[in-house]
């Protein structure tokens, strides 16, 4: 038994799930891990999340996330149990319902599931976040966005130093005037696979949440893009509008200015995730991630149709390949061949 695996029975064996039974849950693109524990002698369940502090991770912003969405009548994981210094939780487990699975098994709850995500997010955005969250900002935003052009372009075309720079700043400037209220919590991975369906519950508890520990102070239209343009699975155009409809009306928002602010932020996670899928394969060793890239890639050109990109339409046409499968293939073929820092 590894260290890692001796350290867990340790702490799972100092609760009151002692003796429990370990079974390996999926894991996500981060260095933790999940693994589902049955109870010797209710055989009730739980989760346990493993996160090495040696490799970067840290428990205590999902523990103040977690009370906080909790405080607010939110459906997120309750711990039970926890060792920050080891890197250890044990959760309530809200079940295998993700709306990723459940959709797929009862299409018809489509329909439901969509409206019921964007209503939390109108109560969500509806409260004052907590304090001393870190913002989401123009400049950081416009950073990471030019992750397409620090791993995308170099894995499947020659480097353009300034390219980079004159996208940077149109980038930049198009987040500046679209997108540049910060003033709600942003889970920033709120999509289908990180999304539980809770029917036995009430309201927006009826959607579990996962996966927010990196939640910041960010735009309202942030989370809505993440839900409805899933790097994971195809939403519906006739989805995507109505819930932005819904969002729109239900918080009175502006329409032209937040659809601006939707373009212009999905061009910038799409963006990103475009850089980070490249370096999940190249760096990491995770090749799969390359097989969505199709999909980021389609969504980014739907966002840069809107006039509020324009700009940054024009220099992405002339630098960024499009992902055909011959530039699928040579990203692949790079696979874990760049060095982790």
């Amino acid at each position: 038994m590894s260290d890692r695996n001796t350290l867990i029975r340790s702490f799972v064996d100092s609760t009151d799930w002692a003796k429990a039974t370990l079974d390996p849950l999926a894991g996500d693109a981060s260095n933790r891990r999940y693994l589902r524990i049955t109870h010797p002698v209710t055989n009730g369940t739980a989760v346990l999340m493993d996160a090495p502090p040696d490799r970067g991770e840290d428990v205590r912003p999902f523990i103040r996330i977690t009370e906080y969405l909790i405080g607010i009548g939110l459906s997120a994981p309750r711990i039970l149990a926890q060792d920050t210094q080891a890197g250890f939780l044990l959760l309530e487990d809200l079940g295998d319902d993700l709306f990723a699975a459940v959709i797929p098994q009862r299409p018809e709850l489509e329909n439901r599931l969509y409206p019921t995500a964007t209503d939390l997010l109108v109560a969500l955005h509806a409260e004052t976040p907590p304090e001393n969250l870190q913002t989401y900002d123009p400049p950081l935003m416009a950073d990471l966005a030019a992750l397409a052009f620090d791993w995308y372009l170099p894995a499947t075309a020659a480097p353009d130093p300034d390219a980079r720079s004159r996208f940077h700043t149109a980038m930049l400037e198009a987040l500046q005037c679209h997108a540049a209220d910060c003033s709600v919590l942003i889970q920033r991975d709120y999509h289908a696979q990180n999304l539980l369906w809770l029917p036995d519950r009430e309201g927006v508890a009826r959607v579990g949440l996962l996966d927010f520990q990196d939640a910041m102070l960010g735009h309202p239209a942030y989370d809505l893009v993440s839900l409805l343009q899933d790097a994971r699975r195809d939403v519906s155009p006739e989805i995507e509008s109505a819930m932005i409809d819904r969002y729109i009306k239900a918080t009175q928002s502006q329409p032209e200015c937040f659809r601006a602010a939707y373009a212009v932020l999905g061009a910038q996670r799409n963006l990103r995730i475009l850089g980070v899928f490249t370096r999940l394969c190249v760096r990491d060793g995770k090749a799969h991630y390359v097989d969505l890239i199709p999909r980021v890639w389609g969504l980014l050109q739907r966002d840069l149709a809107h006039p509020a990109l324009s700009n940054v339409a024009a220099i992405l046409s002339t630098v960024l390949p499009q992902p055909r499968p011959t530039i699928l293939q040579k990203v692949k073929a790079q696979c874990a061949t760049s060095p982790k820092p």
